[in-house]
């Protein structure tokens, strides 16, 4: 490792333990800080936190690599996940705020769950903290092997030693510090992200010659890397899209509606938030697409697609630029990662612990499992890391489908129609968890199609078919459900 790279990559290592160590003498006093912040958080930590825990690794790799590999024709995935993170913004994000605090404060996934449909029998709390419990597992993996990747190809050190080294930084400062550590170091992880998003396109641009001379060298390769449909089926560009339906069902995003202050700080969240995604995406997806230029005009060729933003951060700077860039992969990595095991810590706290095995914890009791249940959830996915077979945007697209499908539907018809029901919510969480699972794992003609639009779908209509046939939520669920429509209302 080049000694300026070194520096930048300590330096940002500890950048991020200060952060861990300020965040645990400012508000970690009791459970619902360490898990939420106290909700305290304003509209642009709240929106760059939710982006940077949105996009893992596979942003800066998976991304540039797809494009790199396909040319225009895999973009659609950024279209459809621009448009789903707006539509979260407008349709979640209020009412979930104003719904979970009204629900006696609610402050994970599953307790609005149970509190929302008053589910006396706790059966939607376990099955929704087992979603919780399977998918980030899966996802917190992801996020691990992005690291170990990133040290393998830009270090020239083992896949495990850089696997450890990433998740043990990330263990640290999400044990100390909580929620406040995790958003606060999400916020300058964000930054980091789209400064170096915007600057390697740039530079690789002026290294070809522009974009015309760019277009031109592309089209030299082959002309349909240039083309939305070339290469492209109908069954490609509807998968791709789909992948936009996952927000509305992702815990570590929603936790971030949760955690803002007011529901009237949201549309500046949204601004700034949507603003971060198009410049971020924007630039990994010419990352990838100019980095044929760049080969093209220069004779080379990289074995691994997903690694051209790490070969360009290597390539066409000085080492301490280098290492700038390559911090900004450690920070989507680490971002994702942090919040994944924040969220499932939290799962573990007050949806197992707390809910089914010792109701009279004391805050301090419950602060403690917090932080061992971090300590548990990251050492069982960097076991599940250390021998990965899938690419790195496989297994984020395992995860996302799995919780788009199970909890998307009934996120959206909780706060959009209170004539859903418990049993339609059960029914339909445990429909899109399976169609997701079986989809993957079993062998069938389909499999081209992504999980995520058979899930959904199966999810959705389940959730009002037997919502419908149930009896009507008690007038009490009704009253509330209106009473959070007219909050969102008047202050939204």
């Amino acid at each position: 490792m080049d000694i300026y790279q070194s520096i930048a990559i300590a330096l940002y290592f500890l950048l991020m333990i200060a952060i861990g160590f300020y965040s645990y003498k400012k508000s970690t006093s009791n459970v619902d800080e360490f898990l939420l912040g106290g909700r305290r958080l304003g509209p642009v930590v709240t929106a760059l936190s939710a982006g940077a825990s949105d996009m893992s690794g596979w942003l800066l790799m998976g991304v540039p690599g797809a494009m790199y590999a396909s040319g225009l024709s895999s973009s659609w995935i950024a279209i459809g996940l621009t448009i789903g993170a707006f539509l979260n913004y407008v349709l979640v994000a209020p009412r979930l705020r104003a719904y979970t605090e009204k629900a006696n404060n609610a402050i994970t996934i599953p307790d609005y769950f149970e509190k929302r449909f008053r589910d006396n029998s706790r059966t939607l709390r376990l099955i929704s903290a087992l979603v919780i419990m399977v998918f980030f597992t899966l996802y917190t993996s992801a996020g691990m092997v992005s690291g170990g990747r990133l040290f393998e190809s830009a270090f020239d050190m083992s896949f495990n030693t850089g696997l450890i080294l990433t998740s043990s930084v990330v263990v640290f400062y999400t044990f100390l510090g909580g929620f406040l550590a995790v958003s606060l170091t999400d916020f300058v992880q964000g930054t980091i992200m789209v400064v170096a998003l915007i600057l390697v396109p740039i530079v690789v641009l002026s290294n070809v010659g522009g974009v015309s001379e760019s277009l031109d060298l592309i089209r030299t390769r082959d002309p349909n890397l240039l083309s939305f449909w070339q290469g492209a089926t109908t069954v490609s560009i509807v998968s791709l899209l789909a992948w936009g339906l996952g927000y509305f069902g992702q815990p570590h995003i929603l936790v971030r509606f949760m955690a803002i202050e007011k529901v009237s700080q949201l549309p500046a969240a949204r601004r700034i938030g949507i603003s971060w995604m198009i410049f971020s995406m924007g630039g990994a997806m010419m990352v990838g697409l100019f980095g044929i230029a760049y080969m093209v005009a220069n004779g080379t060729e990289i074995s691994d697609p997903e690694t051209i933003f790490i070969y360009f951060s290597q390539v066409l700077f000085h080492p301490l630029i280098g290492g700038f860039l390559l911090a900004a992969i450690l920070a989507a990595v680490m971002s994702t990662i942090s919040s994944q095991l924040l969220v499932t810590s939290s799962s573990m706290t007050e949806d197992f612990y707390k809910a089914f095995l010792r109701r009279s914890a004391s805050g301090k009791e419950l602060l403690l499992v917090s932080r061992l249940s971090v300590l548990v959830v990251a050492l069982i996915a960097l076991v599940l890391s250390l021998n990965p077979q899938d690419t790195i945007l496989d297994l984020v697209g395992h995860a996302w489908a799995g919780f788009g499908s199970a909890f998307g539907p009934l996120i959206l018809l909780s706060l959009l129609w209170k004539r859903t029901s418990r049993n339609g919510a059960i029914a339909g969480m445990v429909v899109g968890g399976l169609t997701v699972l079986l989809w993957i794992y079993l062998d069938h003609p389909l499999k081209d199609w992504y999980a995520m639009i058979p899930g959904f779908t199966l999810s959705f209509i389940t959730t009002v078919v037997v919502s419908l046939l149930d009896k009507k939520p008690s007038q009490e669920i009704q009253t509330e459900f209106e009473e959070v429509a007219a909050e969102v209302k008047a202050e939204y």
